[in-house]
């Protein structure tokens, strides 16, 4: 079994998110077992500074919703328990905290994690260093940054929230998944999931939608859109 020891993280990771986040760690479960996740201590303050800065006329700035671990992100944890990942090469898009990848990797894959803003990168070095062997971490941004490499399986929890976004979202699916790929894409079942679902329905994928029961709130599931390529005859 894996075993997580936060005082074997080099201080060197630890001085990195040190330098531009606040953050603390937070137990939870991931991959089945307990693990400490470096968080975001106030996510709710940065979102507001986000904000504020939008409104002065600062451009570039990106709503911090990657500093909350989403339940979106837990129940595609959940999902994975049903998946053979061992051996697997994954690509996780719009990592945010980790908790996906890492769950990943825990479970045996080779795990790339993603996201397109740098600070929460720094977070998911110090996550996933008992399992650094399966893990690279870097920067993807939706239709700018490309990667060589093609997965035979992608996964992303919340990154259908954006109607702006998703044109970009499926150009990075499109580039990064193999021939006879899978993607599992999360969400909370919300209205504007069921848009996202509605959009990607007429392009090239076999579209099947499953619903994750989640012990904190049974009557509110978690979806995980599945989409593969269509065969071509």
């Amino acid at each position: 079994m894996i075993t997580q020891d936060i005082s074997e993280i080099p201080q060197k990771l630890v001085d990195a998110a040190n330098a531009v986040l606040d953050w603390h760690w937070q137990e939870t479960e991931v991959g089945g077992v307990d693990w400490h996740m470096a968080v975001a201590s106030d996510p709710d303050a940065m979102l507001v500074e986000a904000c504020e800065r939008q409104d002065a006329g600062e451009e570039g700035v990106i709503d911090p919703f990657w500093a909350t671990t989403w339940r979106a992100a837990a129940g595609l944890d959940r999902f994975l328990q049903s998946i053979d990942v061992k051996g697997k090469s994954i690509l996780e898009l719009g990592c945010g905290t980790g908790h996906v990848g890492i769950a990943a990797a825990i479970r045996g894959a080779d795990v790339v994690l993603t996201d397109g803003v740098e600070d929460p990168l720094h977070l998911v070095r110090m996550s996933s260093y008992p399992v650094r062997s399966r893990c690279q971490i870097q920067r993807l941004r939706f239709g700018q940054d490309e990667l060589p490499e093609r997965f035979p399986i992608l996964l992303g929890s919340d990154v259908t929230y954006l109607r702006q976004l998703w044109p970009e979202l499926l150009e990075c699916i499109e580039q990064h998944l193999a021939p006879d790929g899978v993607v599992f894409l999360s969400d909370p079942c919300r209205i504007i999931g069921n848009e996202f679902r509605e959009w990607i329905k007429p392009h090239p994928f076999d579209y099947v939608e499953h619903k994750v029961q989640m012990d904190d709130d049974p009557e509110h599931p978690i979806r995980v859109m599945e989409l593969r390529r269509e065969a071509v005859n």
